[in-house]
């Protein structure tokens, strides 16, 4: 058995828009798997953002494109709890149901950047996120973590330096991780479809088909990531 199949092993979710999921996010997602020991990783798309304008995109559409570029990879997986749910999309309410899912022990990672963490005071709820879940922080460059106020405060108290001290406990650490940065983003591939360029070769060829066939971003004008 490979580690990441034992059934204790831990376990992440990854939310966001995903409008488009593009090569960034993917090499994200599998580099996180390897560096936390992860048996899966949730990416979770959200529904209705509570920091940030709904994309005109639907979300069944964005799912349905995480779906597509995720298949044969069986440690990530898509996750449309929010799709499911009426109202805002609070990412407490889904760490909730995550941790209900898979019990009281089992080590479980909320993974967002480097810029939502300069606004998590702003989070529905934002204290308690770490009685469900550990919190991993991407590093990104040209971002830097709070350095002062009640969020700085928080993260300096809960800060671990390795990946392994995650998997000791099942919530309450925060730790900062590094990842290979892709020069990619959602907003250039919308505005490339937009003006009748190819996003060819930033996306799998199995999300640009679906967008080229439903014709998502061909007069699109919304610029949320």
């Amino acid at each position: 058995m490979r580690p990441w199949e034992a059934s204790g092993a831990p376990v992440a979710v990854l939310g966001g828009t995903f409008n488009p999921i593009h090569n960034g996010h993917l090499r994200s997602a599998l580099e996180l798997v390897e560096h936390l020991g992860l048996a899966r990783l949730h990416l979770m798309p959200c529904a209705t953002p509570p920091h940030r304008e709904t994309p005109q995109c639907p979300a069944a559409r964005r799912a349905d494109m995480v779906e597509l570029a995720i298949g044969g990879e069986p440690r990530l997986r898509c996750d449309r709890r929010e799709l499911q749910r009426t109202g805002t999309s609070w990412t407490i309410d889904s760490l909730e149901e995550l941790r209900a899912e898979y019990g009281p022990q089992r080590s479980l990672s909320l993974v967002m950047g480097c810029d939502a963490v300069q606004g998590l005071d702003r989070w529905h709820r934002w204290q308690a996120l770490l009685e469900f879940a550990h919190i991993v922080v991407i590093a990104r460059p040209g971002w830097h973590l709070p350095a002062q106020g009640a969020v700085a405060t928080w993260l300096a108290a809960h800060g671990v330096a390795e990946p392994s001290a995650l998997q000791q406990r099942p919530a309450g650490g925060v730790l900062v991780l590094q990842l290979r940065p892709l020069a990619i983003s959602s907003t250039e591939i919308r505005a490339l479809c937009a003006s009748g360029r190819s996003p060819r070769y930033l996306l799998p060829e199995p999300v640009l088909d679906y967008i080229e066939r439903h014709q998502l971003y061909a007069a699109a004008t919304d610029t949320h990531f």
